[in-house]
């Protein structure tokens, strides 16, 4: 039987305090299975069974009785490591799974698919207008590979440590926190904060994303209204949809918004497809294009494919959501039949918007069609159309995040409650519009929350969890091989995350200035 390593905790049972250490085991799932009083004097012999001075043990314990040399005896507890890694074995999350309405696999691809086709699709000319159409290409498939592969870390972790648990499900901020207290001691002393720490990346996307919306919907309207009249300014037009956003954002009921979302999926699909049509009868051309743009704005590149990319707030959800869990990650599985749908289709629509207007391209291919042209104008409209309708669900996360979790339990209920929520609702509306007001560059505020957020939510803390999920599991050449894998993809992150925001925020502050 091998023996492996375990985290144990001690317990004083005279102070109340907890310690945790960790120690050479016969098993290794549950860090509750097994509770011992702490002694510092201890010297049990560890090798063939786990001496218990004082616990209460469950079933997968026998107790026999141990002479301590005519003093009183002392009971002790064996652990049957075999019957007990079995039935630990036995428990699986996906079986265990209670949805009302499952989703078919097919579903899940829909949903994923939808998720990430937004409005960075879009900046994604831009992105190669940074990168050149040669560095473009292939960092593109590249940071899409990696983004995949941290997916498939996150989802198998959560797996893992649902089982361990004996839950059938956990969200993305509850498996940062479960995965941190089983990692190394200071990530373990983290662990309490992680959640809240996955929340506010997530808040702050959330955020970041509804300005990103309220941006792309006034330039698309002010490059159709300034052909039939005088151009009014982008903050007017702002105002203009203000009051309507908010009342939109007043809904609490997502079901109500239900047959208008998907009546903006319809638009955007179809309005892609006028735009893939206008491209290619433009007439794309290598000539005056660069195939390596300046070093200086590859960051600005990062950010977007990432913004573009990364769709990890609802990539859980839709796992949890299945009607084969199963079918989610595997070489031919959702996860990635989507992620490679969704790169191909990215590197598609950024190599042929930046060789078709070169230079020219604005921050969303949009606004860089010939506007004087009706169907142009056409798609603007409808796509402005379906982003106001869709600002509602961006929006909804954010007061999910912030009102529910965490203001609404510190509210007394009664009518003031329901009054609160409306005023979070419209603050977290005008947060976004003051932010897109004062600084109304759209290909700098994907770039912006891109490289701040999902260089964390979608590359760094992916990793953080793959190595402390199984940091007592492996040993020898495969646990090195682990932490120094996952080391590198936090590095890559964390230097995106930083070179990335650094980068947006100088050229915001320097828009700012002008």
């Amino acid at each position: 039987m091998d023996t492996i390593k375990y985290s144990m905790i001690f317990w004083n049972r005279d102070s109340g305090s907890t310690k945790m250490t960790h120690e050479k085991l016969r098993y290794d799932d549950d860090p509750d299975i097994i509770r011992r009083l702490f002694h510092e004097d201890s010297d049990d012999d560890m090798s063939s069974q786990q001496t218990n001075l004082a616990f209460e043990p469950d079933d997968a314990f026998t107790k026999c009785t141990n002479d301590t040399g005519g003093k009183t005896k002392k009971d002790l507890y064996t652990l049957d490591v075999k019957d007990t890694k079995s039935r630990f074995d036995e428990y699986d999350p996906y079986e265990h799974r209670t949805v009302e309405r499952p989703t078919t696999n097919t579903e899940t691809l829909l949903h994923l698919l939808k998720g990430s086709l937004g409005t960075g699709i879009l900046a994604m000319p831009k992105a190669f207008h940074h990168s050149g159409y040669i560095f473009g290409l292939v960092g593109t498939i590249i940071i899409g590979l990696i983004c995949t592969y941290c997916i498939h870390l996150l989802v198998r972790a959560e797996y893992v440590l649902c089982k361990r648990k004996k839950v059938p499900s956990m969200t993305y901020p509850t498996t940062v926190e479960e995965a941190f207290a089983n990692g190394p001691l200071p990530l373990r002393k983290f662990a309490p904060y992680s959640g809240h720490m996955v929340n506010a990346f997530l808040l702050i996307y959330q955020i970041g994303t509804c300005c990103v919306y309220i941006v792309f919907i006034a330039e698309n309207i002010q490059a159709v209204q300034k052909v039939y009249s005088e151009k009014i300014s982008l903050v007017y037009l702002m105002l203009m949809f203000l009051l309507p956003l908010i009342l939109l954002n007043w809904v609490r009921n997502l079901k109500l918004l239900a047959p208008f979302s998907t009546l903006a999926n319809l638009i955007t699909l179809v309005s892609f497809g006028i735009v893939l049509y206008f491209l290619i009868d433009e007439g794309p051309t290598f000539k005056d294009r660069e195939p390596l743009g300046e070093v200086e704005n590859l960051p600005l590149f990062f950010g977007t494919v990432l913004f573009a990319l990364e769709a990890i707030g609802v990539i859980m959800p839709l796992e949890n959501e299945m009607k084969t869990p199963k079918s989610f990650g595997g070489g031919c599985g959702v996860l990635n039949s989507g992620m490679f749908t969704i790169i191909f289709l990215y590197v598609g629509m950024g190599l042929l918007g930046y060789l078709t207007y070169g230079e020219a391209v604005e921050g969303t291919i949009t606004t860089s069609l010939p506007v004087e042209n009706i169907l142009a104008q056409v798609v603007m409209l409808m796509l402005a159309l379906a982003i106001f309708i869709t600002y509602a669900l961006q929006c909804y996360v954010a007061v999910d995040i912030t009102w529910n979790e965490y203001l609404a339990p510190r509210v007394s209920k009664g009518k003031r409650k329901l009054f609160y929520e409306y005023c979070i609702r419209t603050l977290i509306v005008l947060i976004t519009f003051g932010i897109a007001a004062a600084v109304p560059e759209l290909d700098l505020f994907i770039s912006l929350f891109g490289a701040l957020c999902l260089s964390a939510l979608g590359i760094a803390i992916p990793a953080l969890v793959d190595m402390c999920t199984y940091w007592h599991d492996y040993e020898g050449g495969r646990f090195y091989f682990g932490v120094i894998k996952n080391l590198l993809i936090v590095t890559f992150g964390i230097f995106g995350l930083i070179v990335g925001t650094y980068t947006s925020l100088s050229k915001i502050v320097d828009k700012f200035n002008k």
